[in-house]
């Protein structure tokens, strides 16, 4: 019975980590200016919020990892990963929602 609760905490935590990487990814795509997309030769901004707040939407639905949509979850994952680790560094080096180069911390 503890080994069952147990399980059930941490998926429970991996269910609330994909939904606040989904949640980091949309937040940084919607601070990002569309058209350092198209520049960075990526697809454009409009599709990426769609995608990742569709990603956001099912990683919250899938929060109580009991339902059907939790399997979803993961690609909603995989989504968010893709822009963070892809789009992102990509889309960085043009001006909005990046560091600011004037020094300073």
């Amino acid at each position: 019975m503890i080994f069952g609760n147990v399980q059930f905490i941490l998926f429970s935590l991996f269910y609330f980590a994909v939904f606040v990487l989904c949640v980091w990814a949309l937040i940084d795509a919607a601070r990002r200016p569309a058209g350092a997309y198209v520049a960075a030769g990526k697809r454009t901004k409009q599709l990426w919020l769609i995608v990742l707040g569709v990603a956001t939407a099912v990683s919250f639905i899938a929060l109580p990892p009991l339902g059907a949509l939790r399997f979803l979850a993961l690609l909603a994952a995989v989504a968010a990963v893709v822009y963070l680790v892809d789009v992102k560094p990509a889309i960085s080096g043009y001006s909005g929602g990046g560091r600011s180069s004037r020094g300073g911390w």
